[in-house]
């Protein structure tokens, strides 16, 4: 199958994702409305949709990159890609129950599991792909052994386990992992650029 309308689908939902979490941003009411004051209360909401947008913004173009390495698409990664899209779809819920709460602990604890889940659906459908076009096709060359992806995943866990402790730290350990992330991945684009044949020279 074709791998276009798993493409423009997954764009769409995240345009969504990254609206409704926009949405949670709550002009401010009252009688000191207008004063720079009124914003203090929003900061712990807008730290959180800052790094929420990140996180969107890093998954939106490591999925990019991803599709540029694939040349179709089957049953099994279809259902992946849906599965990643779920959890993407749960960061905005738990970005402003985070938030509005001040980083309490339960919510720092949820949205610690929702990115661990994103990750781990990430990686399924990064095998599913690997596994349709084998383990010598350009992806599967690019990712390698997918160091980031592994430590970020245990990042995640400590950061989960520490939030019972220090929510404070955990919040931290997830800044930490997406600015692993936010460094440009230039693994597939090397691989693509080296698969293309050189150019001819002109006389």
């Amino acid at each position: 199958m074709e791998k276009g309308r798993l493409e423009a689908f997954s764009d769409g939902v995240i345009a969504i994702i990254i609206t409704i979490m926009v949405l949670e941003l709550k002009v401010p009411a009252g009688a000191r409305a207008t004063d720079l004051s009124s914003l203090l209360p929003l900061l712990p909401v807008f730290t959180s949709y800052i790094l929420s947008f990140i996180y969107i913004g890093i998954y939106w173009n490591n999925h990019h990159h991803t599709m540029q390495a694939v040349e179709s698409v089957n049953g099994t990664i279809l259902w992946a890609n849906m599965h990643l899209l779920f959890w993407l779809s749960l960061v905005p819920f738990v970005t402003a129950w985070m938030g509005e709460n001040n980083f309490a602990r339960w919510p720092v604890t949820c949205y610690g599991i929702v990115l661990l889940m994103n990750a781990v659906a990430y990686g399924l459908l990064m095998l599913a792909l690997i596994r349709h076009h084998g383990k010598d096709s350009v992806l599967a060359k690019a990712v390698g052994k997918d160091w980031k992806g592994n430590i970020s995943i245990l990042i995640y866990v400590i950061a989960i386990a520490l939030s019972w402790v220090n929510s404070t730290i955990s919040f931290v350990m997830y800044i930490v992992v997406a600015c692993i992330w936010f460094i440009p991945d230039k693994r597939i684009e090397r691989k693509l650029v080296g698969e293309e044949p050189p150019c001819e020279s002109k006389v």
